[in-house]
């Protein structure tokens, strides 16, 4: 684990370097002081030998105002050090995630990916920030006041052969029965965040079904679960602490009472035995930060683990690179099949072959679960065909670059997305250098300009988080219009104008006829009055191709064609 996240401590190793020297600087002149302070209880005070005295208290004093200057190094570099990994961390997930395909994405939960950035960083962070105190401190204090209880009496050392294996006892529990409790208590962290998720985004939609109740009994159930995991993994702590007290309090009980008679023999002074007194408690409590460490360690490893399975995650869709770029919109699918589920046995899509001439107008039809989505979405590689070839502009889609590609592709999905700022900072993703009159024009073309006028602040209206000022039908007239202004050479509306009044419909689809002729149109409808018009029709029946042609063609040939005709036209004379 330390192996695979070292790389990421790239930029703040001096300051951990420093930060450890400072700890360690530290340790030593703590464990020195009460040296001095014997010297003073055993030599200045019986002798009356005041210069003495003052000598060894300002040495003690300046002693701990250094000891004080490297606490405080120490803390401010390990902070920084800290800050720094977890930052490293949060960026580099973050960076690899946008390189995931869609089925990468889904094999983490969005709460889940969430958590990972945020809690479990958070959590690695402060392991940094501890552990460089206490992971030096600990060890620095618990050998040198050992080595320095042995020279002050061999012979009352002999207490620690108890002490020391019961505590080493109780570490070893606490680590082997609270390490999977941690990793639970992740995975229930990712049910709370979850259910907040999914509650917050569909807000609306809980209210508008009065789900309030239902909501809230899932949430609590889960915030009851993680609830009892964090007892119970947090409970060994609080049972830890008092079983280590007792070990620690029984131990200096027993140096007094063997103490006691090796000072009246005159074995050993006063000064020396308060001093063995002061070792003897920084060892144990050595002992009890190192069982904090431990059960601190333990979690970061469960948090450390679910980082890196994030990092390990190799992206499905590897980057074509190179420099070659679209040369036209022709879209090509030479015998492609494809799956979700590389276990399944049924294909989603199945021995698909089709040519849509660069420039065409396609149109894509067929009923819920024909895969008209997963079908268009192989061509901007969203996902990746297992067999087969999907060509644009007569080109292998891996040839391309990502970046080529995409830019040459632009999708408009079936779920409409909005980013928080202005209606022209959402524009401006199609294409940051857009001047005002195309982005004007773009939005003339997907008739949201009628809207926008009427808006307070026009282009800078404020949409908020998700776009939630606008309605749906605006919201897909602003997603089209950013997908016009990337300029593609192909541009697939993924029934993106199912919220839009037919006259509305009717509007875009000739603006695509007049700005766009040279642009090549996939268009996935429900209506076929939207896509009757099209140079070419594609229908789709559970995974594969049921008929091509124009309308009147397919009116011939094609029964699932005829019968959504039929059925649509007899419901719009129902509705006459």
């Amino acid at each position: 684990m330390i192996k695979k996240l070292w790389p990421y401590t790239r930029g703040y190793r001096k300051w951990m370097l420093f930060g450890v020297l400072c700890s360690a600087a530290e340790a030593v002149f703590e464990l020195l002081l009460p040296l001095v302070m014997a010297g003073i209880v055993d030599t200045g005070i019986p002798a009356g030998d005041t210069s003495y005295i003052l000598q060894r208290g300002a040495l003690m004093v300046l002693m701990a105002l250094v000891s004080m200057s490297l606490g405080v190094g120490a803390a401010f570099l390990s902070s920084r050090a800290g800050q720094g990994f977890g930052a490293n961390l949060r960026q580099a997930q973050y960076s690899h995630i946008q390189e995931f395909s869609f089925r990468n994405i889904e094999k983490f939960s969005t709460a889940s990916l969430v958590t990972r950035l945020t809690n479990d960083c958070n959590m690695m962070q402060m392991t940094v920030t501890m552990g460089m105190r206490l992971l030096v401190r600990a060890p620095v204090m618990l050998v040198s006041a050992l080595v320095l209880a042995v020279a002050i009496s061999a012979k009352l050392s002999g207490v620690f052969l108890v002490a020391l294996p019961l505590l080493l006892v109780m570490i070893a529990l606490v680590v082997k029965f609270i390490s999977p409790m941690f990793s639970q208590l992740q995975e229930a962290t990712d049910g709370v965040n979850l259910a907040v998720q999914e509650n917050l985004s569909a807000i609306r939609v809980v209210k508008s079904f009065v789900r309030e109740d239902y909501e809230e009994e899932k949430f609590q159930k889960r915030n009851h679960q993680l609830r009892n995991i964090s007892e119970k993994a947090f409970g060994f702590v609080v049972v830890n602490m008092p079983i280590m007290m007792l070990i620690t309090y029984g131990t200096i009980i027993a140096v007094m009472w063997y103490g006691a008679p090796l000072v009246q023999s005159g074995e050993l002074e006063v000064g020396l035995l308060s001093t063995f007194f002061t070792y003897i408690t920084q060892v144990l409590m050595s002992l009890m930060m190192v069982s904090m460490i431990m059960m601190m360690l333990t979690r970061s490893v469960a948090c450390a683990k679910r980082i890196v399975e994030v990092l390990d995650e190799t992206p499905e869709i590897v980057d074509g690179g190179g420099s070659l770029t679209v040369s036209d919109g022709s879209v090509d699918f030479d015998h492609v099949f494809f799956k979700y589920n590389e276990g399944a046995e049924k294909w989603n899509l199945h021995d698909i072959s089709l040519h849509i001439p660069s420039g065409a107008t396609a149109g894509i039809i067929g009923a819920t679960g024909s895969a008209k989505s997963t079908l268009v979405q192989l061509i901007p590689r969203l996902y990746e065909a297992q067999e087969g070839a999907v060509r644009v502009g007569g080109r292998p889609v891996q040839d391309y670059s990502m970046e080529h590609l995409r830019d040459a592709v632009s999708v408009v999905l079936q779920k409409n997305t909005l980013f928080s700022g202005t209606i022209r900072d959402n524009l401006l993703w199609g294409d940051a250098n857009a001047t005002d009159g195309e982005i004007e024009a773009a939005c003339e073309a997907a008739c949201a300009a009628e809207f926008i006028r009427r808006m307070p602040d026009g282009y800078n209206t404020d949409l908020g988080q998700g776009g939630v000022n606008v309605s749906g039908g605006q919201k897909q007239r602003l997603c089209i219009a950013r997908a016009i202004l990337k300029k593609p050479k192909v541009l697939i509306l993924d029934d993106s104008t199912s919220a839009v009044d037919t006259a509305t419909d009717a509007k875009i689809r000739a603006a695509f006829r007049t700005q766009l002729p040279n642009t090549t149109k996939i268009i996935i409808a429900q209506r076929i009055i939207s896509i009757m018009d099209a140079d070419i029709i594609v229908v789709m029946d559970d995974g594969r191709i049921a008929g091509t042609g124009t309308h009147d063609e397919l009116m011939e040939s094609s029964e699932i064609y005829r019968d959504v005709y039929l059925s649509q036209q007899e419901g719009v004379s129902a509705d006459a």
